[in-house]
């Protein structure tokens, strides 16, 4: 069974300026998404699903899915502010969407196999998504037992500013134990440092294991989810801006003991497009991994 690739691409990017998700970087206009795709059907995966949103699927498909087709089977799903449980309504003030985690909510009817949940906009790099592959074949018909591809917090850093990282503690079986999330990580002065909620500064543990939200899931995690997110609505439903995320799902199921998550190293460099100012940066760096025969010039 091969195992499907999840691409949560319906975010827009704030800080980037637009819809970073569909711009053009590589030497024929790739989309970072479009590297993704070619790494993971280089590692096996068999299916591509989206998750957008409906406002604009058209540019979307026109732009992205078509470059796919014959290639590989895919599906696109949909993330709304209005996608609820039954019971629930979202504030009318609301216009944030529900976080990574409602997004993975959105694949349960099109995903029924071992699979990926990648960003748009990260280059997570080849030898990532073979370390993916291998876990979810060797996955499938289990339950209970996920893995994240965990980088060196050296390999994700932006030149032009803070990044936000989920910092990951790693018993000595290679498990998760936990999943913190820092803001404002950067180099400064030959030190990697991050920024704390009162606006101080204090150091980051250099070759520490991050994620990028790179995880590898069986589709027993849809159920786990739909119940956690009842939860949440439950206590955070009428606040305008909480999020659903994934690790906060994930941490309370590796704490109450339901799942292991094993965290597999990678010795890929992440670079994307955090900031406008990145852009030049990785335009550069995908022509150079063309120039290396790393790919090719037209991916598709």
């Amino acid at each position: 069974m091969k195992p499907t690739l999840f691409i949560l691409a319906a975010g827009m990017g704030s800080r980037y300026g637009g819809l970073k998700q569909l711009d053009g970087v590589g030497p024929s206009g790739e989309t970072i998404m479009d590297y993704s795709v070619f790494d993971a059907l280089r590692a096996g995966f068999g299916k591509i699903v989206f998750v957008i949103r409906h406002d604009f699927e058209k540019e979307f498909r026109e732009k992205v899915i078509s470059r796919y087709e014959g290639l590989v089977p895919v599906e696109v799903v949909f993330q709304g502010v209005d996608t609820l449980p039954a019971g629930f309504r979202p504030d009318p003030e609301r216009t944030k969407p529900w976080g990574t985690n409602h997004a993975v909510l959105m694949g349960k009817e099109a995903i029924h196999e071992p699979f990926a949940v990648i960003n748009a906009d990260d280059y997570y790099g080849p030898e990532s998504f073979s370390i993916l592959a291998e876990f979810l074949r060797d996955a499938a018909g289990e339950k209970n037992r996920y893995c994240m591809v965990g980088f060196k917090i050296e390999n994700t850093l932006s030149e032009n500013g803070g990044v936000s990282r989920g910092l990951c503690q790693v018993s000595p079986e290679g498990n998760l134990t936990g999943v913190t999330e820092c803001h404002g990580i950067q180099r400064k002065n030959g030190h990697i440092v991050q920024t704390l909620e009162d606006g101080s500064e204090a150091p980051f543990p250099e070759g520490a294991n991050v994620s990028m939200n790179m995880w590898g899931f069986t589709p027993d995690y849809f159920d786990y989810s739909e119940k956690a997110f009842v939860r949440f609505l439950e206590h955070h439903g009428n606040e305008l801006k909480s999020e659903f995320y994934i690790p906060s799902v994930v941490n309370d199921l590796i704490s109450d003991g339901i799942v292991t998550l094993q965290v597999k190293e990678t010795p890929s460099k992440w670079f994307g497009v955090t900031y406008a100012a990145d852009r030049p940066a990785t335009v550069a760096q995908f022509r150079k991994l063309v120039d290396e025969g790393i790919y090719p010039e037209k991916l598709f």
